[in-house]
């Protein structure tokens, strides 16, 4: 075991597998969201079977998560210091 795996995890090879576990990792996080939390999504059979659900306020507390709430009210700017920094000389 520890042969084959001296043979494929090489020094090199570390960034590639921890970019490969970071996507692997989101991706479950969001096949898991959307089974357990997403209104449209029904599992089981007596959810499927009532037809149209009329459910506003779980699709509004899916749709308007914790993340979303956080960032409603910012800039859409990555690094805000220093474009200010830059773009506005007199402040400086």
């Amino acid at each position: 075991m520890s042969s084959a795996f001296n043979r494929w995890a090489r020094p090199e090879v570390y960034p590639l597998m921890g970019a490969l576990g970071l996507v692997i990792s989101v991706g479950a996080f969001q096949l898991y969201r959307n089974l357990r939390q997403n209104p449209e999504v029904m599992i089981n059979k007596a959810q499927r079977a009532s037809g149209v659900r009329e459910n506003f306020e779980e699709g509004e507390r899916y749709s308007e998560n914790a993340l979303r709430k956080h960032v409603r009210n910012r800039a859409p700017q990555i690094m805000p210091v220093m474009n200010s920094y830059f773009s506005d000389p007199k402040e400086n």
